[in-house]
């Protein structure tokens, strides 16, 4: 039987943030389904993503005190 990446305790730092190599995917969903989808730390896309996001907020702030 082929365990989902997923559901490996391995591919978890700290618990909470999943961290596979082998997995060429960006966007999967928790362990536990119902909770929806987390990133994959392993993968460079996921951290232009979070900067992508924060950068919006910053714009986003700095425009309206304006």
């Amino acid at each position: 039987m082929n365990i989902d990446p997923i559901d490996n305790p391995t591919n978890y730092r700290l618990g909470v943030f999943y961290y596979n190599k082998s997995d060429i995917r960006t966007v999967v969903p928790k362990r536990s389904r119902f909770f929806g989808y987390t990133l994959n730390f392993a993968i460079w896309k996921s951290y232009v993503f979070i900067f992508a996001i924060i950068a919006s907020m910053v714009i986003t702030y700095i425009v309206s005190n304006r």
